[in-house]
């Protein structure tokens, strides 16, 4: 049920997940985050991984019956584009003085670099100041960033039938940022671990410099499990976050089941390190620390793991944070806060 009566405005934050949908109202309370409601509809093991957008008849009856079951109080909604299906990038266009002239410039720009045709497109833009970057009278930095206009339709689609104001659709990149970085203005890689994929990005002043996505995720945990011990995918599942079980199987050391599957994962991250430290601008620069989220963040030391292999610190983001909720409730949000990263950053949108 709703947590507070309240009258102030709130916002949902929804989140189509592969191993789910996320869902939380938070109200804006003097500028501050508090929790109104919450919900989740989880897949089990084994279950089809079918994109919850290509069955959109489906997705309404579920997002329906999360609505109705936390009694949300509001009907204003944002969601998130997945990392893998956005195109961004940093460009530089030269700086003029007519507005109309630097849109133009941008577009230009973006033609060449995203790979469908533009008008197939639906592209934003802002500038940006690129730390440690030399100042140029001539040129300024524009993040870029475009989605197919056939995707931003199966959400509108949806939050349409499913009675809902969808005031916004933003990348699930700032949506996290906003969440596990907030003001923080130092670089940190953020490690996104999912049901099927694991976005890595590399923020500095709140913007996403290095945005990748490789697809390996805790589904791939599972299956090594499964195929190295004999065991059920519903057994999996439940012992690959059972801290308890995993110390007494494997000396208290990282599993190899573990290990092998996030190979291709910590190859991806010191890739990505080196792609941001190699840019002339970041040359002096350090990546401060490691922030882990999404359901695989919950493998039992694997901050431990990922800190030890990049000899950075790692460990484990709050998106609840800076979101005010009654002290009871804190051991359930500890619990699935990690996979609530993209939603709470949502809903912060327009209170943040």
């Amino acid at each position: 049920m709703a947590l507070f009566g309240q009258s102030k405005p709130s916002y949902l934050g929804v989140d189509f997940g592969a191993g789910g949908i996320k869902l939380v109202e938070l109200m804006n309370e003097k500028g501050r985050a508090r929790l109104v409601t919450y919900a989740f509809v989880e897949r089990a093991p084994g279950e089809s991984q079918e994109n919850y957008l290509d069955n959109p008849g489906r997705t309404v009856e579920l997002l329906k019956k999360m609505l109705k079951k936390s009694k949300t109080t509001t009907k204003r909604a944002i969601s998130a584009l997945p990392i893998a299906s956005v195109f961004s990038s940093i460009i530089s266009v030269q700086k003029t003085a007519k507005a109309e002239d630097l849109k133009e410039a941008v577009n230009w720009q973006a033609k060449k670099l995203i790979p469908l045709p533009l008008e197939e497109m639906t592209v934003d833009w802002k500038p940006i100041a690129v730390p440690g970057a030399a100042a140029d009278e001539k040129y300024v930095q524009v993040l870029l960033t475009g989605a197919a206009k056939t995707l931003i339709k199966k959400y509108v689609d949806i939050f349409n039938a499913a009675g809902l104001e969808l005031l916004s659709l933003e990348t699930e990149a700032l949506a996290m940022i906003r969440a596990l970085i907030g003001r923080d203005r130092s670089p940190t890689l953020l490690l996104d671990i999912g049901t099927i994929r694991t976005n890595i990005l590399i923020v500095e002043n709140g913007i996403p410099f290095v945005s990748r996505s490789v697809a390996r995720g805790g589904v791939d945990v599972t299956k090594e499990m499964v195929a190295a011990l004999g065991l059920s995918e519903e057994q999996a599942e439940s012992m690959k976050i059972d801290a308890a079980a995993m110390a007494s199987m494997y000396d208290g050391g990282f599993p190899k089941a573990f290990e092998k599957a996030l190979s291709p994962i910590l190859s991806e991250l010191t890739y990505s390190t080196n792609l941001f430290l190699g840019q002339k601008a970041n040359q002096d620069k350090r990546i401060d620390k490691i922030i882990l989220t999404g359901g695989g963040a919950l493998l039992p030391r694997l901050s431990e793991h990922i800190s030890k292999a990049m000899n950075l610190r790692a460990y484990v983001g709050d998106p609840w944070a800076r979101v005010v909720y009654p002290e009871a409730l804190r051991p359930v949000l500890n619990q699935i806060g990690p996979r609530f990263g993209a939603a709470i950053g949502l809903a912060m949108r327009d209170i943040d």
